[in-house]
């Protein structure tokens, strides 16, 4: 069985016992979260289209920690006009494990 969910504006694939890195949430480690958003659902060859939600349905997942992603780098460059800019960043991202598919 698994899910399609609108996890803070981005869609995921989710299964029972997975985890998953998704944007910062704010919640504490060890919270438990829900999710009400689910797109779409699938069980046992069932599959089953919300428009655009499934109303009933429902993710049940725990926080386990929030992390940074990988450095981005971000290099910008005019040839011949002597302009080099660079910069970069690391994402704030929130691990999640996925206790219960509703």
């Amino acid at each position: 069985m698994y899910a399609i969910v609108d996890i803070v504006g981005q869609q995921f694939k989710v299964e029972q016992g997975k985890k998953i890195f998704v944007h910062r949430l704010q919640a504490e480690e060890g919270a438990t979260v829900n999710f009400d958003k689910v797109l779409l659902t699938e069980h046992e060859g069932k599959v089953n289209v919300g428009t655009p939600y499934l109303s009933g349905a429902l993710i049940k997942a725990t926080v386990l920690e929030h992390v940074k992603g990988d450095k981005v780098i971000v290099f910008k460059k005019k040839r011949r006009k002597g302009y080099q800019k660079k910069n970069g960043h690391r994402q704030c991202m929130t691990q999640i494990h996925i206790d219960e598919v509703v």
